[in-house]
């Protein structure tokens, strides 16, 4: 008998990889408006697993044999349900499952490498269309595609479990009335829809880089995530569009640099500060590579303006040496693309780094239009910054202290605070 904690840790890892193609499988054979059954019976294999490799091992291939467990258990519901109204069988790709000749031929099929690949793409972009709102496309993605249960979201999120679940709940309903199909788009649709998948990957990213919702500053699970939902776009033939190839750069070179984001005491370390030895070489140089496979398109997306950017931070020898020239020119492209205010504040701060505290508050000055801005926290920390460099702390200490009521999370908090503290001493 092996260790149950080694054979929960497997079912745990294999249940975050794999529990979402299984889904996605088990939706295209019984149907989206059957979407909880493809859930139950995935947990059902993932509970068979914990109870018999308990005792007689884990095998060989594990995946495999929940692949297995899952579709026989698939077989027998149709089988039971045959004569029911449970499953559409006039569906042309669930037609021949009615049929016990074909049954298990059919199922087979749907269990290839290929069509499990397809099928979990497709999802993806069922899960990113455009009736779904974006927090219900976030929520849905993880909960069907990466296996976070709903206490997971909900922390992720700070939200309570009853709104993700309602959530939940409503996205099940659309797939439930609309029988939407899981495949991926062709011709001029795929590009526009693959902005959606690309944006909500990216949200769960950022949310995992630079989490606003806990006690963490960075989610481990959502930046890995988030990342295994992109490498399974760009690993498809169908989807490894050079947008996805930037945003998967850009990914790479942000998360290279997290060992190096928070002190042993959990302490936010800014950027001109991080020891530079500690950040991951080999991101960084997956992300080069990314981005260099990203330069096969006609078009440059935002993807590989933010992905050029990290970059150059990624590729500078010390901070002092960045090349901040190229970095605004890098913003000045993105907001040719759009008038987004955040990307305004955050060329001021590389303003300030290339020419000086007072020219980046002429700026800064321009952003006073966007009502929104008022709101973000890093607009009055970058305010408090700039006025500290210029001398004049009773302002500085004033903006930082309207960051630090505007933020959620307690490490920005308390670096906000270290701020303070920094010039009142």
């Amino acid at each position: 008998m092996e260790n149950t904690r080694d054979i929960d840790q497997t079912v745990d890892h294999l249940f975050r990889q794999e529990s979402g193609k299984m889904v996605s499988v088990l939706v295209k054979i019984f149907g989206s408006e059957n979407f909880e059954l493809a859930e139950d019976v995935v947990q059902e294999a993932l509970l068979s697993a914990m109870e018999s490799w308990k005792f007689r091992g884990v095998p060989d291939n594990p995946k495999a044999w929940l692949y297995r467990v899952a579709k026989n258990k698939a077989i027998d519901i149709i089988r039971r349900q045959r004569h029911s109204d449970i499953f559409d069988f006039s569906d042309p790709e669930r037609k021949l499952l009615a049929s016990e000749y074909a049954l298990g031929e059919t199922m087979n099929s749907h269990w290839e490498d290929d069509k499990i690949n397809d099928d979990f793409l497709g999802m993806m972009y069922a899960c990113c269309h455009p009736a779904i709102s974006e927090e219900n496309q976030k929520t849905f993605i993880l909960k069907s595609l990466c296996g976070f249960s709903t206490k997971e979201i909900a922390k992720a999120f700070l939200s309570e479990e009853q709104t993700i679940s309602k959530r939940l709940y409503r996205t099940k309903e659309y797939f439930r009335t609309t029988r939407s199909g899981l495949k991926i788009p062709s011709g001029t649709e795929l590009a526009s829809r693959t902005n959606a998948v690309l944006e909500t990957i990216y949200l769960i990213f950022n949310e995992g880089y630079n989490s606003t919702h806990t006690d963490s500053l960075i989610r481990e699970d959502l930046i890995t995530q988030a990342m295994f939902l992109c490498r399974s776009l760009i690993e498809n033939d169908k989807t490894h569009l050079p947008e996805a190839y930037a945003l998967m750069a850009l990914m790479c070179l942000h998360a290279s640099r997290s060992p190096a984001r928070i002190s042993k005491e959990g302490y936010l370390i800014p950027l001109a500060k991080q020891d530079r030895m500690k950040w991951d070489m080999d991101l960084i140089s997956a992300g080069n590579s990314y981005l260099n496979k990203s330069a096969t398109g006609k078009e440059i997306s935002t993807y590989h303006l933010e992905a050029a950017i990290a970059y150059e931070h990624c590729t500078a020898q010390d901070f002092k040496s960045t090349n901040w020239q190229n970095i605004v020119q890098h913003y000045d492209a993105l907001i040719e693309r759009s008038a987004d205010p955040v990307v305004w504040l955050n060329r001021c701060i590389v303003l300030m780094e290339f020419k000086g505290p007072e020219f980046a508050l002429e700026s800064l000055k321009q952003l006073k239009k966007y009502n929104s801005i008022e709101k973000y926290y890093l607009y009055h920390a970058t305010c408090a910054e700039i006025h500290s460099r210029l001398g004049d702390k009773e302002r500085a200490v004033a903006f930082f202290e309207k960051a630090r009521k505007l933020t959620l999370s307690d490490k920005e908090k308390r670096f906000l605070l270290d701020k303070i503290s920094e010039i009142k001493n």
